[in-house]
């Protein structure tokens, strides 16, 4: 099977993460986080997002995101996102069951909000009958492979604070974002005001396990016990905190997320000009939005697996991971090429 581009989940695991949970598995360690591993990761994350920083190993990203909201509010409360938020498409309404909040979603036109999108729900403050908004969720990048700049972020971050509501960023591909802004985790998430995070690796070389970053000393109160009720204890967590130890220290984080990001931009500098194909989005991390004809992009699906992101207007995905290879790229591209020249040589 060739290798394809439907999703930076398809990847394997870098061999640095595979030699740390080898290491982690040598020997015996408490369990629930008591472990050495999770103690030094700790210590770790406060090196990259500050002093106030608080980790919490997760199993997934959907428990990361429901996780941070359940601890920024109440069931009366609602939460302001995106309508192509993965919070509001992609997690089968689990941040609705489980918090009880609702989610207010915003039309926009590349994933990102922005104050004045965010103004229409700030209606009926203080009214019974209403759901309250107290928390706006921001995913960095966008699920449209879009990014906000540190500068967007601390206007909006302001913004919200002012409305006495509270900031969370969906960071499923955060390394992503740093290596595209040219920051670190810290300018992007705590000196923007950012209240809470939901930080993966899994995207970007991990085996498993994603976690939660509060911002907010606030936060922490009773969150231990959240996590234990919404399922999310790891009893092993040292094979968790491993993986997350090796990806921060040596910077495999940065690494990983450039070469998939050079990797997009690679595809994207191969494909844009191709004839009857309309890129969607900026490409700024590791994905390429294209809109095509039907007829090529499922012809295409016999030889490369991706997803159609919007299959009423022909749009598809391509993602990039850690591990996608420039030869990988341009035999993608010759496929889609001799696609495309068949399908435009019989209009």
């Amino acid at each position: 099977m060739n290798r394809g581009f439907g999703s930076d989940n398809h990847s394997g695991i870098s061999p640095e993460i595979l030699e740390a949970i080898g290491k982690a598995n040598t020997v015996h360690a408490l369990a629930y986080g008591e472990d050495e591993y999770t103690v030094a990761l700790e210590k770790e994350i406060k090196r990259h997002f500050g002093q106030q920083a608080t980790i919490y190993p997760v199993f997934n990203g959907t428990g990361a995101n429901v996780l941070c909201i359940d601890a920024m509010l109440r069931s009366h409360n609602a939460v302001i996102c995106a309508e192509t938020a993965h919070i509001n498409v992609d997690e089968c309404g689990a941040p609705q069951r489980i918090t009880g909040a609702k989610l207010l979603t915003v039309a926009t036109p590349d994933g990102k909000l922005t104050p004045e999108m965010i103004k229409q729900h700030l209606h009926g403050i203080g009214f019974q009958h209403h759901s309250q908004p107290r928390v706006v969720s921001v995913a960095q990048s966008t699920e449209l492979g879009t990014l906000y700049t540190l500068k967007e972020l601390k206007t909006l971050s302001d913004f919200v604070h002012a409305n006495n509501m509270l900031l969370h960023i969906d960071g499923a591909r955060l390394a992503n974002a740093a290596v595209a802004l040219g920051c670190t985790f810290r300018q992007m998430t705590t000196d923007i005001g950012a209240d809470a995070v939901s930080f993966g690796g899994t995207k970007n070389g991990l085996m498993m396990g994603e976690s939660v970053v509060l911002l907010n000393p606030a936060l922490n109160e009773d969150f231990l016990y959240r996590r234990k009720q919404a399922m999310q204890l790891c009893s092993k967590m040292r094979f968790v905190s491993a993986q997350f130890l090796a990806y921060l220290e040596n910077d495999l984080w940065r690494r990983n997320a450039e070469h998939s990001n050079a990797m997009a931009q690679l595809l994207y500098q191969q494909v844009k000009d191709l004839p009857g194909l309309e890129i969607m989005y900026p490409v700024q991390v590791n994905a390429v939005f294209a809109k095509l004809p039907h007829e090529v992009w499922t012809k295409l699906l016999e030889h490369y697996f991706f997803y159609d992101w919007d299959e009423a207007e022909n749009v598809v995905r391509w993602m990039c991971s850690f591990d996608t290879q420039k030869e990988d790229i341009l035999q993608f591209v010759e496929c889609l090429k001799g696609i495309l020249n068949d399908y435009n040589n019989k209009k």
